[in-house]
Parts: C-alpha cells; structure tokens; sequence
C-alpha cells in the first residue's frame, strides 16, 4: 500500500484508538452501563495482536502476492476514476459478505471466524477481536476484484477502511439510527443482532458497510423490542480467558466429533457443513433451531 494510503488509514483509526473506545469506557462507567470488562477487554486485544501480527505477515506473503498474480489477467476496462471507488467499495463489500456468510455456513471456516463471536460482551474493542486465522484465505475472495482491473493495493486498502467501518458499529450506546441509514447501512443495531446469541437471530446481519445485502438475500433480521440481544455463542467455552483454548476451542469439538463419526461422508459433513449439524441429530444447525422457534411461536 503507497504512502497516502497509510496516511488515510491513520486519520481514520487513530480517533476510534484514542477518542472513541475511550469515550465509551467513560460512559460505560459513568452510568453504570457495564459494556467493558477488564477480562474481556485483554482478550479482545490480545485476539487482534495474533490477528495482525498473522495479517502483516500474509498482507504481503499471500494477499498482495495472490492478488498480483491474478491482476495479470485482468479484463481491460478503463474505469473511470470517480467510478472505479465508487463500484470498488459496494463490490469488495459484497465479497466481505459473501466471506461473512462462508465463515456461518461451513464449520472449518466457522472454527476460524468463532472467536470473533465468543464474548459475552458487546463494544467497540469487540470489534477488534479478531478470528486469528482470518488472513490465511481472507484475501482469496478479492480475486475477482483484481481480474476486473482494480489494483491489488487499492482493493486491500478498501477492505482495510470498510474495516474501520465495521469496527464502529460494535456498540451498544447508539441505537437505531434514521430509517433510510438503517435500510442502507450496516448500523449499531444491525449488528447487535449478528452478535447475538438468541435463536431469532443467529446467522443474521453478515453485512460489513451496506445492510442491501442481506435485505436482497434473505439474511437479514430487525432488532427486535421484545428480543433483547445475548451476546455470545450457543454453547459456553469451558476455559474463555486460556490463550490457546480461546482460539483452539472450535477446533477441539470438531475433533471429537470426527473421532465419534464412522464414515468418511460424516466426517466431511463435520467439518464443511453448518456448524450444528450431526449425523445423529443429537445437535441442531441455527435453521433447525429457528424453524423449532417459529413453530413454537
């Protein structure tokens, strides 16, 4: 990424660093809100230590390197440049949602994607807990971008200020916002419900910047009154402050389950099909569970 590119990042992080968690801590505090904890808050930080330092390492060996490559076949087309941003951003957003919506559909890539979901808490430095493994495959699906002629380093740095974006919504202070920002946008309360450990709400709200698509298929759930949101995932982690358990866990679970399965079909169906799936229906995929829900209704 080129020198104004670091530049622009920096003027849009440094204030969420140094102003806005901050801000929230005090109000947290100030009227006895409870949005942070000590624990949590170190876990946080820690998760995204071991996410960027794996990602600095991966930005350049496999993101920049892969998308390079296939930059070399591109289409020609001449963007003009004022469409070229505009059609980077809403294009590599939908690739983030489509990343989004693999990470809650196959479980191998669930294993990697659920740290980001375990706390029990909701803020913004919750938005910086990051799946550590993320950076392995995560710039795979920015491929298509660089085949119609964007710049490897430009859609990098489009995913880097979504990001920001992303992190932003992570809070409990705002609530809904105008009605045509939460038709459009991705909003504090949109994602409230994809933390959410609740029924209605599991696998719900993928979006990292526009909420259109999961409006268009078929993801998306208001924040609802009468359903207030439990942050977390469905079933408790033994150890959730051990530094290797808390990224390791998912994976664990998958082995045992590999090790109880017979045939080599349920051994894949463990680690590529939805998380909750079992070859016994001793365990529920959140569609199972929500069908379960609507039906008690």
């Amino acid at each position: 990424m080129d020198e104004l590119h670091q530049q622009i990042l920096l003027l849009f992080s440094i204030p969420i660093y140094a102003i806005i968690i901050p801000l929230e801590i005090v109000l947290s505090n100030f009227r006895h809100l409870h949005f942070y904890s000590w624990k949590e808050t170190v876990m946080n930080v820690y998760l995204n230590l071991l996410n960027a330092g794996i990602d600095l390492a991966l930005r350049f060996i496999i993101g920049l390197s892969v998308l390079t490559f296939f930059a070399q076949y591109h289409l020609h087309i001449n963007w003009d440049p004022i469409a070229y941003w505009i059609v980077l951003l809403f294009a590599e957003d939908f690739l983030f949602w489509v990343e989004h919506l693999v990470d809650h559909s196959s479980r191998v890539f669930w294993a990697v994607h659920v740290t980001h979901h375990s706390s029990p808490e909701y803020n913004l430095s919750t938005g910086f807990r990051s799946s550590v493994f993320m950076p392995v495959y995560k710039y795979m699906y920015f491929i298509p971008l660089v085949l119609l002629n964007f710049r490897p380093a430009d859609v990098i740095f489009m995913y880097s200020i979504t990001q920001i974006y992303g992190i932003l919504v992570h809070t409990q202070a705002v609530k809904k916002l105008p009605r045509w920002i939460e038709y459009f946008f991705v909003t504090p309360s949109h994602h409230r419900v994809h933390h959410a450990s609740n029924i209605p709400y599991l696998d719900k709200n993928m979006g990292m910047t526009f909420i259109i698509w999961d409006r268009m298929f078929g993801t998306f759930t208001e924040e609802m009154d009468d359903e207030v949101p439990h942050y977390g995932i469905t079933k408790p982690i033994a150890k959730p402050f051990h530094p290797v358990h808390i990224v390791t866990h998912e994976w664990i679970e998958i082995g045992k389950d590999l090790k109880k399965s017979k045939s080599l079909k349920d051994k894949l169906n463990y680690l590529f099909r939805t998380p909750g799936w079992s070859h016994d229906g001793s365990t529920k995929t959140s569609k199972e569970l929500q069908k379960d829900w609507k039906r008690r209704g």
